[in-house]
């Protein structure tokens, strides 16, 4: 029986197919295009004939490193040569190298607000997406972008990348926060394939405490007010889903003390040795109970209980928190 998993790579690979097909006619007998064809077709006849992600050498389940860097791999990382083991450690490396040259200073002051963030990928790459864009000069405001790829491993990562790139380039622009949101969510619908979105939570953040918040089907982001924490629920589909999708924002006034809390699904779902889930629930009241915390004092102790819940259990997703309180 054909599993979920081998139903949505199919349709992708479909959906690619059609594409090179098309640009082949287009574009006349380009070698590199027929190649990549051949590639895909050779993919889709290991998913009919149940051999997608199993090694041609020993028929065992290649390694889910290998096939987060090469979704199509044949064989396993232990039957590479030595040379071709050593490569692709260097390039999985590198890869890691350029995405955390992406990520802004784990703490920052902008007028009236302080921002701190932790950042862990599973492996060396993540699809996590953290980034704060400060204001060209002041009074002027900041931009939140925070959110979680479909998927893992490079793939995740090179998305999580053409996000960032897209954002960075469209604040420039003279768009509303939500033709922001809008135009961003088409361009990176436009340049992945079908199956890929992305979760999101954007924010703009001026110096008076008003913040204008878009939550593209993230976890709900944790307002925390005096002792008291109230969700942010979604505010439109994620990002990448739909061309033509329409956000609507929230607007919030924080006060000084105020705090926003940020977190991927790596942090609430992950379960411990009994399969329990660490949840919102726990998060939420966990928060309330160490409100009076500095953002990176309350990160610091996020973990430290997140830790002792997981007691052990393996790591198996991106975990990415962020906490913007407002001090102006």
């Amino acid at each position: 029986m054909e599993t979920y998993k081998d139903a949505a790579m199919r349709s992708q690979l479909h959906t690619r197919r059609e594409q090179l097909v098309q640009a082949i006619t287009q574009t006349g007998d380009n070698q590199q295009l027929v190649r990549l064809l051949q590639d895909v077709d050779a993919a889709l006849e290991r998913i009919d004939n149940g051999k997608l992600g199993i090694c041609d050498v020993c028929h065992e389940p290649i390694e889910d490193r290998r096939l987060q860097v090469e979704p199509f791999a044949t064989i396993c990382l232990s039957h590479l040569s030595k040379e071709q083991q050593d490569a692709f450690e260097r390039d999985l490396e590198l890869a890691s190298a350029i995405q955390r040259k992406l990520l802004p200073d784990k703490q920052e002051r902008i007028d009236g607000w302080e921002v701190h963030y932790h950042y862990e990928p599973a492996g060396l790459v993540s699809g996590d997406y953290c980034d704060l864009i400060k204001p060209e000069s002041k009074g002027r405001d900041a931009y939140i972008l925070f959110g979680d790829v479909s998927g893992k491993g490079v793939a995740a990562s090179l998305l999580m990348s053409r996000l960032h790139a897209i954002f960075r380039s469209l604040i420039i622009s003279d768009l509303s926060f939500h033709q922001l949101v809008e135009k961003a969510n088409k361009l990176f619908c436009d340049s992945t394939l079908s199956a890929h979105f992305a979760t999101l939570v954007s924010a703009k953040v001026s110096k008076d405490g008003d913040v204008e918040i878009c939550n593209a089907g993230h976890c709900p982001p944790l307002l925390i007010r005096n002792g008291q924490v109230t969700s942010i629920s979604s505010t439109g589909i994620p990002v990448g889903m739909f061309c033509d999708t329409r956000y609507e924002l929230k607007n919030l006034n924080l006060n000084k003390g105020d705090t926003l809390l940020l977190y991927t699904d790596g942090l609430t779902e992950t379960r411990n040795p009994s399969g329990e889930d660490y949840s919102e629930e726990r998060l939420t009241k966990f928060v309330a109970d160490n409100h009076h915390l500095i953002p990176s004092a309350l990160i610091s102790a996020c973990l430290a209980d997140f830790n002792t819940f997981r007691s052990g259990a393996s790591k198996v997703d991106d975990l990415t928190i962020m906490v913007l309180r407002r001090n102006g």
